[in-house]
């Protein structure tokens, strides 16, 4: 599979906000990441960003780690996408999988909660034909709506997700794109529908648990 391709759906992004979400001035200092500092520490369920100023938590019967779970290549996952990412959380039960990765904004990119969203929306279509490409032509997809998720410490950020059935079990494959001064935000997430088990409040919880704070 190759719908699922961390660093086609952030690259894609990242040209739209290059060609409509640019300043004629600079808006701010490039930023200058640490990519040799570690990536964060992990106590129990509990995830501190180091390179990156962000916390979050994975919620009972889920894991956190800086290293990508191995089924999610079975999933469709390219490695070298998943490789980019900072963190992830996920039910190594059912499978249920959530990513987190940061990118600096460059010096004259803008951005706002309506800009957020029509940039979240925009990689809708690319995703759908994606599945179709990969799952076949008569796959049937289901857009959900926009949404605005509530992370701590972000003032913008918008959610898109598609839901499917693949091999007999409903998946919801999602996406959020967020922005706080100086960082975009990416998170891709995959829950998959399994009896008995409710990844949805999970990833509620993981969304509540997540909170940007600013160096000072």
């Amino acid at each position: 599979m190759k719908m699922i391709k961390v660093h086609w759906l952030w690259a894609f992004l990242l040209i739209l906000v290059f060609s409509i979400g640019c300043a004629g001035v600079p808006v701010r200092e490039t930023v200058q990441v640490d990519m040799k500092a570690p990536v964060g520490k992990i106590e129990g369920n509990q995830f501190t960003g180091i390179r990156y100023p962000f916390n979050v938590a994975a919620p009972p019967g889920w894991k956190v780690s800086t290293e990508y779970p191995k089924f999610m290549i079975d999933l469709g996952y390219e490695k070298d996408g998943l490789e980019e990412s900072e963190v992830f959380l996920y039910n190594p039960e059912t499978q249920s999988n959530l990513q987190i990765d940061f990118a600096p904004a460059d010096r004259y990119s803008t951005f706002d909660q309506q800009k957020i969203e029509m940039l979240a929306n925009a990689v809708t279509g690319e995703m759908q034909d994606e599945l179709k490409e990969d799952l076949g032509k008569e796959l049937k997809t289901t857009v959900g709506p926009t949404e605005r998720p509530s992370l701590k410490g972000v003032p913008y950020a918008a959610k898109k997700y598609v839901t499917y059935t693949a091999k007999g079990v409903k998946r919801e494959q999602g996406w959020i794109y967020a922005f706080v001064e100086p960082y975009q935000i990416f998170i891709l997430y995959m829950i998959l529908d399994k009896e008995g088990k409710n990844d949805h409040e999970a990833f509620k919880a993981i969304l509540d648990s997540f909170e940007y704070i600013p160096r000072k």
